[in-house]
């Protein structure tokens, strides 16, 4: 590639941040603008850390988020948050969130302004790619390289090559990002797009911000590095009263090159499930025959204020399912006040739904939400690995905040429009 080549966002954001001329395929030692760890990789990170003989700590950069086992369900994660308390205390870090002021990491990450368009962020868990959904290059990394994020403030990134995803025309009603990503998903296999960028284009316009952080949540289940979005005015609305100091937008030049090109007409997908045992498996809601015993909305996929809005507008009125339990779980304590503010959290009430507080408990299989053998959930999460949330004969269905919303209503998956009277 010769270098008055066009660069993609992903080549762009690398080349600022290393003061390089970063291309595909290239390795760049690169300053990262956020760190972030929760309460299982944190403690990991911190071991880590005090290996390194070093008291250089990059302490602005480090942001730290209990989340997956919160509030403590048993002693051994409340030793684990005790850990992260305890090194913050020590290091005086300043960008903690204890439970009660916090969320899912994911959320908090956009919700307290870290997250913004041109930012390089790198977190100790695998969806830590959702920012791109507001055009920064984000994403997973281990424990280990965490600690040297802390001490250093860089990391080395290989650049990966981009994947072109052109996108035409509006979602139609109760279809939205998750099921796009899980139809691209589909189409590409669970490494189609291994240490690759997906970078979206054409009439990203049509697609509110709160999907495009869903479609970036999921990237990593192709083996994406990332899943980038431009910035534009819904971003920069989206963003305005969150965002911490300023940030540079990024566009992916004309004459960039690309692996592949995807494209889609967003007036054309229906309403998605993918079956167990892989996000890949995804079929249309309409052919799903599927009884359910749980329906779980929330997670750092769709547990955003638009999510419940559209669960809540399906369910008002109405009554779970005798057999289902339904598991309403907000990304945060703001999605929580909001629902309570909005009437939300008394239509979730009315209906015969469970409410939490914000927690990544039943997603991961840790606990509040976990399948017994043989049960089926469907669910907004991100994952339905084999055991991923409960017993090995458990079956988890991935769907969008409407479909799981109108499956607790009837007892096995459907899309709004089946439910009788819609």
């Amino acid at each position: 590639m010769s270098d008055n080549m066009g660069k993609t966002i992903a080549e762009k954001i690398l080349s600022e941040k290393s003061g390089t001329d970063a291309r595909a395929g290239q390795i760049v030692m690169a300053n990262v603008d956020y760190v972030m760890v929760n309460d299982v990789t944190g403690p990991i990170a911190f071991r880590e850390y005090g290996k390194l003989g070093t008291d250089k700590l990059y302490k602005e950069r480090m942001v730290l988020i209990p989340d997956h086992y919160v509030p403590n369900k048993d002693i051994a994660s409340a030793e684990q948050a005790k850990e992260m308390r305890d090194f913050v205390r020590e290091h005086d870090l300043p960008n903690y969130f204890e439970v009660g002021k916090s969320g899912v990491c994911h959320q908090l990450m956009v919700e307290e302004g870290f997250a913004a368009p041109g930012r390089l962020i790198v977190g100790a868990d695998s969806h830590t790619c959702t920012y791109g959904g507001i055009n920064a290059f984000s994403t997973g990394i281990g424990s280990t390289e965490a600690a040297a994020a802390f001490a250093t403030g860089k990391l080395w990134f290989k650049v990966p090559e981009t994947i072109k995803v052109v996108l035409k025309g509006k979602f139609k009603p109760y279809v939205g990002g998750k099921d796009l990503i899980i139809k691209i998903i589909t189409d590409i296999g669970v490494d189609g797009a291994n240490y690759k960028a997906f970078e979206f284009h054409g009439d990203v316009c049509n697609v509110p911000v709160a999907d495009r952080l869903a479609v970036s949540n999921m990237a990593i289940e192709a083996g994406g590095k990332a899943g980038i979005f431009p910035c534009d005015d819904l971003t920069r609305e989206y963003i305005k009263d969150w965002v911490r100091g300023d940030y540079t937008p990024v566009e992916a030049d004309e004459d960039a090159e690309y692996c592949r090109v995807l494209e889609y007409d967003l007036s054309e997908l229906e309403p998605m499930v993918a079956y167990p045992h892989l996000p890949s498996n995804g079929r249309p809601v309409k052919d799903a025959d599927v009884k359910i015993d749980q329906a779980y909305l929330g997670s750092c996929t769709n547990g955003r204020i638009e999510d419940m809005r559209i669960a809540a507008s399906i369910v008002k009125g109405r009554k779970v399912h005798p057999d289902v339990r339904f598991l309403v779980v907000p990304a945060s304590q703001k999605v929580y006040r909001q629902m309570v503010e909005e009437g939300l959290m008394q239509i979730f009430l009315d209906c015969g739904a469970f409410i939490s507080g914000p927690t990544c408990g039943a997603c991961l299989g840790g606990y509040m939400g976990i399948l017994a053998a043989g049960e089926k959930s469907v669910s907004s999460t991100n994952r339905n690995f084999i055991g991923r949330m409960g017993d090995k004969s458990s079956e988890v269905y991935l769907a969008g905040p409407a479909v799981v919303a109108a499956s607790a209503i009837a007892g096995r998956i459907v899309t709004p429009e089946q439910l009788e009277g819609f």
